[in-house]
C-alpha cells in the first residue's frame, strides 16, 4: 500500500558529523572518534524521516552541479527520498556544515552557512505538486519557493527554528507550526513562548507547538492548550533530532489532515525523535525505527 505524500521545501546541505569525545579550545585539535558525511539541513532530514516512516517524498531544493552535489543526490536516493533541483546548473558547491557531537553527552556543536546567497525560483509544476501532497513542510529556507508551496498546499506544517522574515507570508497558511524554544516573532514583545504563539495564532496559525528538548512539548489549539511529556531516553546525539520531530509531524499531519488529535500527533512525533536521539550518527538510526511506523 502507498504511504502518504510528502512534499518538503527548504535546505539541502551537505553534512560533516564528528564524533569526539572533548570540544577542541582555540588553537587546539581533537581527534574525531568517527566521521560520518550526509545530506543534511532542516527539510532534508525531515524528508529522510518522512520516508522512512513509509511516506512517498519529495523534496525542493537547491543542490546545483557541484561535485558535492552528487553526495546529497546519491544518500537521497538511498533514503528513498525524490529530489527536485531548484539550481541543477549551478557551479558553486551546496551549503556545508560541520557538525561536532559530543560523545558523553549527545550534544552538538555546527559550524554552517545556509543557503541565503542562493537565489532560487518557483519552479514549473511547484504549486501542483504542492497541491496534490498530503502534507506540505516548509522550513523557510529558499523563500519564493517556499511561500509558493505554502500558498497551494492542502495541509501545511512549518518548521519555524529560527525566524524568517517569510514566515509573515507563510505562517497564514499554516495548519501547524512546529517551533523551537529559541524561535522568536519580532513582534512579541515579552520573552517566553507564549507571547509568540500569540501573534503566530493571530497572523492565522491554526496550531502551534513549540519543542523545549527533553521538556514536554507545549501546545495551543483553538481555546485549548496543553503538553505533551518527552519520555526520558539517554541521548547519545542530539544532530537532526528536530527535523526527525518535524518529519514525523507531518507525516502524522498526512495521516489525519483534519488534525483530531493534536497531541497524539506531537506524541508520534516525540517518539520518532526519541529514537533519533539515542543512536549516533546521521543515518544509523533510521533501522531503528519499529516495523509499526512504516506503511500508509
Amino acid at each position: 500500500m502507498t504511504g502518504p505524500r510528502v512534499v518538503c521545501v527548504g535546505l539541502a546541505t551537505v553534512d560533516l558529523v564528528y564524533r569526539v569525545d572533548r570540544l577542541p579550545g582555540v588553537d587546539e585539535k581533537a581527534q574525531a572518534r568517527s566521521a560520518d558525511y550526509a545530506a543534511g539541513g532542516p527539510a532534508t532530514n525531515a524528508a529522510v524521516t518522512a520516508a522512512a516512516l513509509g511516506a512517498d517524498v519529495t523534496l525542493i531544493s537547491a543542490v546545483g552541479a557541484h561535485p558535492l552535489g552528487d553526495l546529497i543526490r546519491a544518500d537521497l536516493a538511498t533514503c528513498g527520498v525524490t529530489l527536485t533541483d531548484l539550481t541543477p546548473g549551478a557551479p558553486d558547491p551546496p551549503p556545508v556544515s560541520a557538525v561536532t557531537v559530543l560523545a558523553a553527552t549527545g550534544q552538538r556543536t555546527i559550524v554552517s552557512r545556509n543557503a541565503a546567497d542562493t537565489d532560487a525560483g518557483v519552479p514549473a509544476g511547484l504549486a501542483a505538486l504542492a497541491a496534490e501532497a498530503d502534507a506540505v513542510l516548509v522550513d523557510g529556507h529558499h523563500p519564493a519557493p517556499a511561500e509558493a508551496a505554502a500558498r497551494a498546499a492542502r495541509r501545511l506544517v512549518v518548521d519555524a527554528g529560527s525566524w524568517r522574515p517569510v514566515f509573515e507570508r507563510i505562517v497564514p497558511h499554516a495548519d501547524v507550526v512546529a517551533c523551537s524554544a529559541a524561535f522568536r516573532h519580532p513582534d512579541a514583545g515579552a520573552p517566553g513562548p507564549a507571547a509568540t504563539v500569540s501573534v503566530l495564532r493571530a497572523l492565522g496559525a491554526r496550531h502551534v507547538a513549540v519543542t523545549r528538548g527533553p521538556e514536554p512539548v507545549l501546545w495551543w489549539s483553538g481555546r485549548h492548550t496543553g503538553a505533551v511529556p518527552v519520555p526520558p531516553v539517554r541521548a547519545v546525539d542530539t544532530a537532526g533530532a528536530g527535523d526527525a520531530f518535524h518529519g514525523a509531524l507531518a507525516v502524522a499531519v498526512a495521516r489525519d489532515p483534519d488534525l483530531t488529535d493534536l497531541p497524539a500527533a506531537l506524541r508520534f512525533a516525540i517518539d520518532v525523535a526519541g529514537v533519533r536521539v539515542t543512536h549516533p550518527g546521521p543515518r544509523h538510526w533510521l533501522t531503528a525505527l519499529p516495523p509499526r511506523r512504516t506503511g500508509s
